[in-house]
């Protein structure tokens, strides 16, 4: 058989690309590892190949490929910027800090390299450190108004900085995009509230997340039949087999910004537990497994190995993720959908619920950008109330199904009289006493969280009611909450 031509070389690599964009790794995998062949020369593929190895958390193939491609074409900064994730990933941060240091010396004036560098610093707890990058970042790009609201998520400016009439100044641009502009909405939200300038709050939270939602539209109808759809599937519980129980895991859930971050802190805080924070994996092997087009296959139907190899692949993914010995936590955002699987097939699993006024909740889901895609409901007051009013609804019908599985947090409750708290909290996570466990905030480690700054934090009673401050501006939100009631 002849060699592939050019064109059908470029070809077989626009195909493997439209693939890889989709979340189709294992066909993109197959082509692009058919063009390392095919065309041995060239890089890309070998990097591609290690791109979808880290999202799988196969370090050692990631770093194999890199490698490869690094040496095909030494010193390109794409390179440079996957040995930097691939070192964040393998719990490797001093040596991803150097490798930015490369990337920051060849691009000075690059916005990513220095970006992406400062939140390794935030999320090491060296907040000052990344701040000095924010700050050159911005330097050198003053309409990237990402830059502006990474830097304000830890530090507190006060009226009179600098700092904000220059993001005021950016932000009346004619020329900024949709994307800087939406960034810079939410930075200004929070300087706003932080300079106690409160009526001013929402005009830019407003446009913030009217900026979001139009880059990333959202079918409110749409993501719930998916969600029924999917609880309808574990249907027959009993038909699920248990595997060991030795892997015990700790799930705490809970909707965004309810003090998902505070209740898995106190838990990991613990000697013997290591925080595994928002994983993600636990939904994405159940839809491997069981999606079949826009509907799900029953767990009732399918074969016993099915499960048991979704377990022993969660706990694989787990352990590439996060070195522990004994327990870890996960407190992925989704897992609520999946209580009932979860508890049948990993048997000594964990679960922590956390519950707090809804209020509240809404309004710094509305106050917080979150990545690109993510939440699309928190761009929309009626669609926060809609989605937390689903949330409810699927969490019920597990402690209904499940009763004594779930152990309930009231984050007020936490906050106001900790101490009793956290020790039903630990106990529930079978775990003894531990004094530390209230110490959180002087753990060492990285924390990948939109809360990371408080983690390094006492516990703190602030946000507690903050929403009667913003009761008229949440009007939506409340009728919503009180029609769905």
């Amino acid at each position: 058989m002849p060699p592939p031509t050019p064109q059908q070389i470029k070809a077989a690599f626009a195909k493997a690309g439209a693939l890889h964009a989709k979340g189709r790794l294992a066909e993109a995998r197959r082509l692009y590892a058919d063009l390392t062949r095919a065309a041995p020369r060239a890089p890309e593929p070998h990097y591609h190949l290690a791109r979808i190895a880290l999202a799988e958390r196969d370090l050692d193939a990631a770093a194999k490929h890199l490698k490869t491609a690094g040496r095909l074409k030494p010193g390109e900064p794409a390179l440079l910027a996957l040995q930097a994730q691939i070192e964040e990933a393998a719990g490797r941060p001093e040596a991803a800090l150097k490798t930015y240091d490369r990337l920051i010396a060849a691009r000075p004036k690059a916005p990513k390299p220095r970006a992406d560098k400062a939140l390794l610093l935030q999320q090491m707890g060296d907040f000052d450190a990344a701040e000095a990058e924010f700050m050159t970042a911005i330097r050198h790009n003053p309409a990237q108004g990402e830059l502006y609201r990474m830097v304000g998520a830890t530090r507190k400016l006060a009226p009179g900085d600098p700092l904000i009439a220059e993001m005021e100044q950016v932000y009346a641009r004619d020329d900024l995009t949709d994307g800087a502009r939406c960034q810079l909405a939410f930075a200004l939200a929070k300087v706003m509230e932080d300079t106690k300038r409160h009526d001013r709050v929402f005009g830019y939270l407003d446009t913030a997340n009217a900026l979001q939602r139009r880059a990333f539209p959202f079918d409110f109808d749409e993501r719930a039949v998916e969600i029924d759809r999917l609880h309808a599937a574990m249907d027959d519980l009993s038909k699920v087999p248990a595997a060991a129980e030795d892997f015990r895991p700790v799930f705490v859930i809970g909707l965004p910004r309810s003090g998902t971050t505070l209740v898995e802190q106190i838990v990991a805080a613990h000697s013997t537990v290591e925080a595994g924070g928002e994983l993600g994996l636990a939904l994405d092997e159940f839809y491997r497994r069981f999606q079949a087009g826009r509907a799900f296959t029953p767990v009732s139907k399918a074969h016993p190995r099915t499960h048991l190899d979704f377990a022993a692949a969660y706990e694989a993914r787990v352990r590439a993720e996060v070195r522990f010995d004994a327990r870890v936590t996960d407190k992925s955002i989704q897992t609520f959908q999946l209580v009932g699987y979860l508890a049948r097939v990993l048997p000594g699993a964990r679960f922590v619920a956390v519950r707090r006024d809804p209020r509240d909740v809404a309004l710094s889901i509305y106050k917080n950008h979150f990545q690109g895609g993510t939440h699309r409901y928190s761009n929309d007051l009626r669609d926060i109330a809609r989605y937390m009013r689903l949330y409810g609804r699927i969490l019920e019908a597990w402690k209904a199904r499940l009763p004594g599985v779930i152990h309930e947090v009231g984050y007020e409750d936490l906050v106001s009289d900790p101490e009793p708290q956290a020790r039903a909290l630990v106990a529930a996570a079978g775990l003894d006493w531990e004094p530390g466990c209230l110490d959180f905030h002087k753990a060492a480690g990285s924390v990948k969280t939109l809360s990371l700054h408080q983690v390094r934090q006492p516990i703190y009673k602030s946000s507690a009611e903050a929403w009667r401050r913003y009761e008229a501006e949440l009007a939506p939100f409340l009728e919503e909450w009180e029609r769905t009631a």
